[in-house]
């Protein structure tokens, strides 16, 4: 049994949610597909661990898809971010398909989708110079020093 809780986010999360999202984004404005987000407006869910906040999966649906727009864990090898991604699948029921933009330099992510059954879709070159045009604080060089330049389309298919 895991030591933390998956609960929906409620309108008293807000502030948490948006300095959580500025920690870990820059902001709460999160851009995939050369769209931006309002990351603390969207729905999701938190977990909990010891009864503090420590996790936040954000998401929306379109047109019978769901995108994953945020995922953040605070504690690693607990399995809270599987279990954040599993409410997600459960809220998607009526859709197609959950999926979710990467960058090129985070390796980590790219395994973590891969070990939980998502699957490289599409790879957009260089389209983070047109995130830059609508965020300018996205950095130029990532995690491990490799420059960030690519958006990574990975898919569940439900």
């Amino acid at each position: 049994m895991p030591d933390f809780e998956i609960r929906n986010i409620d309108h008293t999360d807000h502030a948490w949610i948006t300095g959580f999202l500025t920690e870990h984004w820059g902001s709460p404005l999160i851009v995939t597909r050369g769209k931006i987000h309002k990351a603390d407006t969207l729905p999701g869910f938190i977990a909990t661990y010891q009864n503090k906040p420590a996790g936040l999966i954000t998401y929306r649906i379109e047109r019978g898809e769901c995108e994953i727009v945020s995922l953040n864990s605070t504690i690693e090898n607990l399995g809270m971010g599987r279990a954040l991604i599993e409410a997600v699948l459960a809220a998607a029921g009526g859709c197609k398909r959950v999926w979710l933009i990467t960058t090129n330099d985070n390796l980590h992510a790219i395994e973590f989708y891969k070990n939980r059954g998502f699957a490289l879709r599409t790879i957009y070159p260089n389209a983070i110079q047109v995130s830059r045009k609508l965020k300018p604080s996205i950095p130029e060089i990532g995690f491990d020093g490799i420059p960030i330049k690519d958006e990574l389309e990975f898919e569940y298919l439900l």
